[in-house]
């Protein structure tokens, strides 16, 4: 009886070591290698990689992200050019118009549907939206232009907050796609990373990790995501966001 008790406490220590060493108040596990923060501007090149929630360093925080609020995936591509070619239906024959926008800036409602004005001659008809695109369709032809324009779907981002500070949002100028930074972790403290939300581990691995030009459309608040982070600094990977947060990068590069 004696040797089983023995064996027990033996057996419940190795456990408790083994569940002590993966959590992020005992300092074990060594953080990532520090980087200098990127300049901070409304356009920057930084490393995006991707995570879903059912991957294995992200299960047990189920589809939730570090607000508490759930993960979302970004809507499907956006291509932006200043020369498109665009689909229409004309009198039930597919053809192709295309149509030049004038330059102007970039805005997350500037997908919203806007009423159209018609103007109509003999020869020509003219469709011109508030958003400013023209179609022309010669011999007087009815023009049915398909599908309706939709305000952009945010997806979810996590980054180090003393870098995108927590509801900073960000386009992919690639893709046109836009995302909000509501989570974090801890692979990207002290790292110029952003980490996108995906729906699925399939649409995760297909991304990768790429270089991406992104454009800033709202800094986010540090003040705010500093009160956020200074309630879980036993963490050691919030603690060097809290550090950075509060001007320290020297301490915040030394914590490992």
């Amino acid at each position: 009886m004696k040797y089983a008790r023995i064996f027990l406490f033996i057996a419940l220590a190795g456990i408790s070591a083994v569940l002590l060493s993966s959590c992020g108040t005992t300092g074990s596990r060594a953080l990532p290698a520090y980087e200098p923060p990127l300049a901070k501007s409304d356009f920057q090149t930084v490393r995006t990689t991707a995570y879903t929630h059912t991957e294995s360093d992200h299960v047990q925080f189920t589809n939730h992200n570090a607000l508490g609020g759930e993960l979302q995936a970004a809507g499907r591509p956006i291509h932006r050019a200043e020369n498109t070619r665009l689909p229409l239906e004309i009198e039930g024959d597919l053809r192709i118009a295309s149509y030049t926008p004038p330059s102007q800036p970039f805005s997350i409602n500037d997908d919203e549907p806007k009423p159209a004005v018609r103007k109509a001659t003999r020869a020509t008809t003219t469709i011109t939206t508030t958003t400013t695109r023209t179609v022309k369709v010669v011999r007087g032809k009815r023009v049915v232009v398909k599908g309706k324009l939709q305000p952009p779907k945010i997806g979810s981002a996590a980054a180090d907050w003393s870098r995108w500070p927590m509801g900073t949002t960000f386009r992919l100028l690639s893709t046109g796609q836009i995302y909000r930074v509501d989570d974090y972790g801890w692979a990207l403290a002290g790292r110029n990373t952003i980490d996108l939300y995906m729906a699925t581990q399939a649409e995760m691995n297909a991304w990768g990790a790429r270089e991406e030009p992104i454009q800033i459309l709202k800094w986010g608040d540090s003040e705010e995501s500093l009160r956020f982070l200074q309630r879980h600094q036993d963490y050691k990977h919030i603690r060097r966001m809290v550090l950075e947060l509060q001007g320290n990068e020297e301490a915040a590069a030394q914590l490992q």
